[in-house]
């Protein structure tokens, strides 16, 4: 027995060695890349080709480690073999964790909303600490493939199992909707593509991994991906922090710019330039409530009124190229009640937001309101729960050779993590500076190229204009959606143009890893835990079942690039609601099934439901449409919580209470399979017997 573990040692340690030379020569061929295409652009090569050359030549890195990872292994497509070393399935589960909503949207919502963003980092690092403590190395010593999987092992009978799969491809599908928008937002940006084409030019460097080798390729490419995300994300804060006079670890150093964004946010909230804008826009808000109040009179007036515009302009001859923007707005104007309206609802949330200090960005150091408190705690808890609970996430914990490898490879995960983390509020910071002291005040006529590039772009990512007539940019006239902060941060502080297509790949990396992970636990939970344990008996070839899953990733991917193209516009809201309903539908059932033997079939049925429908019950608040038919949703907007938040604080202790109290009720002839928990609780180096 001793020789036998030696020599998987012995294998195990030499596998390791190529992998570091492998990802080391990896490394130096990337930093070998930036160089040429930074000599490129010192040649004159068009901005075109370097962004084209970042994108064909990331994606086809990571298409060649699938090909090279192409399986129809049934262990090796589900969970890579179990033999990934826990230094590398800890790069692979950052690559994974940091989806586009940490690498794009962290530091957006930073310089939005100020350090009351921390609440996000807060979540999702205090999660990885109750899956090193309450989950990962368990499921690891439970083997098999998927959440699911224990959760029909654990409990018995298919209900469980069924339940688990639908709450899987419920709270995955949100999360990757997310991930194939953000791949969209950076392929427009490397290509100039439009939104929707670049979804479906990203959407193939996400299949090629995912679709031919499954768990094998996805990781092996992840790691690679990690490599180029966190090179790309610390690239500009480090050249950012040097050009405004920090030291070469500007995330430790930037109290400085803090104290110049915070000097500019005293005066330009009574700067009267600013108070003038704002008049402006409170106006307009006024405006957009008298025509909500009568919206087809409002349609007939502003239909009136712009065609004598363009009749008074026909008759002063003024510049053709006038009239014709006239006459396009006039055929832009709203033909239906439903369009005007929502229409007229947007102008009215842009006014109010532009009417408010600061363009109504919080002051950076500002702490929580007294009012909001509740609503920060309960994210922070949300996020946490939503970490532990997060089925992709947990899968990767199953591709550790060991539960040792397991719990350390939590760790590794952390310290990935953690680069990126202490690096978004150090550029949320300089990107409010370069934005306040080298943009505000501007006139129209010297705005850098940046802006009315990533206007035409998307105008819901930028948007300006000269409310007073001054010809200065005032703060109150400029919109900077949270999601362009870190791809536009190099162009904001004159980096070269080879920096900003390395954070626009970076940004690439991190959405396609996350949107790879996320189909291929979708596609497991319907094809092996639906179809195969549940609809059909276990009889088929492994084949067979990995070439149902390969079927499933596509399927999945069409659709979810499909609502992608309907533009969700905010990344953050719809990671927290995905998070929300994952804390709700497994934590109990996961936590309570491994520390608790009373917790039966009866109990997880009816407390994954219950947690389940009161989050989406929550959830439904974030649908305008559907806000006047809830009467829970004064309730929660009068207590201060976004509805995303409300959904975990409801969802997983009534989740929960509802487990206990059913488990308790039905506790004679209770049904399940207690026995699991001593399995995955027994000692170490205990006998590991297959619990199905």
């Amino acid at each position: 027995m001793s020789r036998l573990r030696l020599r998987v040692d012995e294998n195990t340690r030499r596998f390791t060695r190529r992998l570091h030379r492998r990802y080391l020569l990896f490394t130096l061929g990337l930093l070998l890349f930036v160089g040429c295409m930074a000599l490129l652009e010192r040649a004159g090569w068009p901005r075109a080709g370097i962004g084209a050359s970042f994108l064909i030549g990331t994606v086809l890195v990571y298409a060649g480690i699938g090909l090279m990872s192409r399986t129809t292994d049934e262990a090796e497509y589900y969970v890579a073999g179990r033999r990934v070393p826990a230094i590398y399935n800890g790069m692979a589960t950052a690559a994974d964790w940091m989806s586009a909503a940490s690498f794009i949207g962290t530091a957006g919502v930073l310089y939005l909303n100020g350090f009351n963003a921390l609440a996000y980092i807060l979540g999702w690092t205090g999660g990885f600490c109750l899956v090193a403590v309450l989950l990962a190395p368990y499921l690891r010593r439970f083997g098999q493939f998927t959440i699911p999987d224990f959760l029909g092992a654990r409990y018995g009978g298919h209900a469980p199992r069924v339940i688990g799969v639908l709450a899987t491809v419920l709270v995955s599908f949100v999360y990757v909707v997310v991930q194939v928008y953000g791949v969209g937002l950076v392929v427009s940006h490397l290509t100039g593509f439009s939104f929707d084409i670049g979804i479906f030019v990203g959407l193939g460097g996400v299949l090629v991994c995912s679709f031919l080798g499954g768990m094998r390729a996805v990781t092996w490419t992840q790691v690679a991906q990690y490599i180029v995300l966190i090179l790309a994300y610390t690239a500009p804060v480090v050249w950012l922090g040097l050009h405004q006079g920090g030291g070469l670890a500007p995330m430790f150093n930037y109290q400085r710019q803090l104290q110049v964004v915070t000097a500019r946010e005293a005066e330009l909230m009574r700067d009267p330039a600013e108070l003038q804008v704002r008049a402006i826009h409170a106006q307009r808000a006024d405006e957009a409530r008298r025509k909500l109040r009568d919206v087809p009179a409002a349609m007939a007036a502003d239909t009136e009124q712009l065609a004598r515009d363009i009749e008074r302009m026909r008759a002063e001859d003024v510049p053709l190229a006038q009239i014709q923007r006239a006459e396009r707005r006039l055929e832009r104007l709203p033909r239906t009640v439903p369009t005007a309206r929502a229409q007229y609802e947007r102008e009215l949330a842009v006014a109010l937001q532009q009417s408010q200090p600061l363009a109504g960005l919080a002051r950076q150091t500002q702490p929580p309101e007294p009012g909001s408190r509740l609503n920060f705690l309960g994210l922070v808890l949300c996020l946490m729960l939503g970490t532990a609970a997060m089925p992709h996430m947990l899968t990767r914990y199953y591709t550790t050779p060991s539960v040792a490898e397991a719990r350390r490879s939590v760790g590794w995960s952390l310290l990935f993590i953690v680069g990126l983390y202490i690096s978004a509020p150090a550029l949320a910071v300089m990107v409010k500076y370069e934005v306040f002291t080298q943009l505000v005040g501007t006139s129209y006529g010297s705005l850098p190229d940046w802006v009315h590039r990533w206007s035409k772009l998307d105008p819901a990512l930028v948007n300006f204009s000269d409310v007073n007539g001054d010809g200065l940019l005032q703060l109150s006239e400029l919109r900077l959606g949270g999601d362009m902060i870190v791809l536009a941060a190099p162009e904001m502080g004159g980096l070269p143009l080879v920096v900003t297509y390395l954070v626009a790949a970076g940004g690439l990396a991190a959405a396609l890893s996350t949107a790879d992970g996320l189909l291929l636990t979708i596609a497991n939970a319907l094809a092996h835990d639906l179809v195969f344990r549940t609809v059909q008996p276990p009889r088929a070839s492994a084949i067979r079942r990995v070439m149902l899953s390969k079927m499933m990733v596509l399927l999945i991917a069409l659709l979810a690039a499909w609502v992608a193209t309907l533009r969700i516009t905010n990344i953050l809201p719809f990671v927290t609601a995905a998070f929300s309903l994952a804390a709700s539908a497994f934590f109990p059932a996961l936590v309570m099934g491994i520390f608790w033997r009373g917790a039966n079939r009866a109990g997880a049925v009816s407390g994954m439901l219950v947690g389940t429908l009161a989050c989406l019950a929550c959830l439904a608040c974030m649908v305008p449409a559907l806000r006047p038919w809830l009467p829970w949703a004064p309730w929660i907007a009068g207590a201060g919580l976004e509805p995303m938040v409300a959904g975990g604080l409801l969802g997983v202790p009534s989740g929960a209470l509802t487990l206990a109290l059913v488990s308790l009720a039905r506790a004679q002839g209770a049904s399940g399979a207690p026995e699991v928990v001593d399995l995955l609780r027994q000692p170490r180096g205990g006998a590991r017997q297959n619990p199905l």
